[in-house]
């Protein structure tokens, strides 16, 4: 049978933008309830500013208090600074990320997509020293909220560099939900003239109801690793009210009605994503609800 790899992003990319505080304890009930469920992958927290992140405040506590037998806890990190407050906590793995347009990388991390590149070599260097792996994130691989459609050659050029660092695995965002599956193919098919499919990643959000779609398309195009966000937590905040990451349960669910395994229990999945829903105030994702409607048969 075919597979896939689920990447868990929802601790840190799905909680990240949330207002409320979420506590460390619910963070923690989170992932040990998503490891209950299969999930192999799950990025838990990023050692970022509190400043600017204030809902990764508590990155340290979050890491520190994961247990690494069998499940990979990758982590996101800004600069050189981050990377050694992520070792220090015991992380065995990070993720750096770099945009595909000029104008978000300037602001959304204050300098150039060249600067942000710049920032990762002694990242790199330091990982390479420390014997740690390092995914990189291309953020609006498939569109950026204030220069529009972005040329899959300019994603090819950040993704070439990013794996020439060192990167094992290049995950292509589609920040702000603005691909569909069309170009979602053309997409791999350029970075894939550089880099080997295999080391491609896919993330979509599901600003427009096109995440589940255009992951399909990835998978078509070659992709066997996606990031899902359970429940689909996060949000635009480019897009007021877009629900954000692509529920990892809608991604569970298409995959095995297609065939393809994921490794994942789609019904415990589905009881972590109405319970972390409840805990946030949220609607519950389009497979959840249907599932629990119909007492997850």
């Amino acid at each position: 049978m075919e597979r896939v790899k689920i990447v868990e992003v929802g601790p840190r990319d799905g909680l990240q933008n949330e207002v409320q505080a979420v506590p460390t304890a619910t963070k923690l009930e989170l992932i040990a309830r998503l490891v209950a469920a299969g999930c192999q992958t799950i990025e838990a927290t990023a050692f970022v500013s509190p400043k600017w992140v204030p809902q990764m405040a508590d990155h340290d506590a979050v890491l520190r208090a994961l247990k690494h037998d069998g499940v990979s806890y990758p982590v996101l990190i800004p600069n050189l600074k981050g990377f050694e407050a992520a070792l220090a906590a015991g992380a065995r793995e990070v993720a750096v990320f770099a945009a595909a347009s000029e104008t978000f990388s300037q602001k959304n991390i204050n300098c150039s997509m060249e600067e942000s590149l710049a920032r990762f070599a002694p990242v790199m260097e330091a990982a390479q020293r420390s014997n740690m792996k390092v995914r990189g994130y291309v953020s609006c691989a498939l569109g950026c909220p204030y220069e529009g459609d972005i040329s899959p050659q300019a994603v090819a050029a950040v993704a070439r560099a990013l794996a020439d660092m060192g990167c094992y695995e290049i995950s292509l965002g589609d920040t702000v939900g603005l691909g569909v599956p069309n170009r979602v193919k053309t997409l791999i098919a350029c970075v894939a003239e550089t880099i080997p499919v295999q080391k491609l990643a896919g993330h979509f959000h599901d600003t427009y109801g096109m995440g589940a779609a255009n992951a399909w398309a990835a998978y078509e195009a070659g992709v066997r690793v996606f990031d899902g966000s359970v429940a689909g937590l996060g949000g635009c905040p480019y897009a007021k009210g877009a629900s954000g990451n692509v529920a990892t349960e809608d991604l569970v669910w298409m995959f095995a009605r297609s065939g393809v395994e994921t490794g994942i229990n789609l019904q415990i999945l589905v009881e972590c994503a109405m319970w972390i829903s409840g805990q946030l105030g949220r609607a519950p994702s389009r497979v959840a609800q249907a599932m629990s409607a119909r007492g997850a048969g």
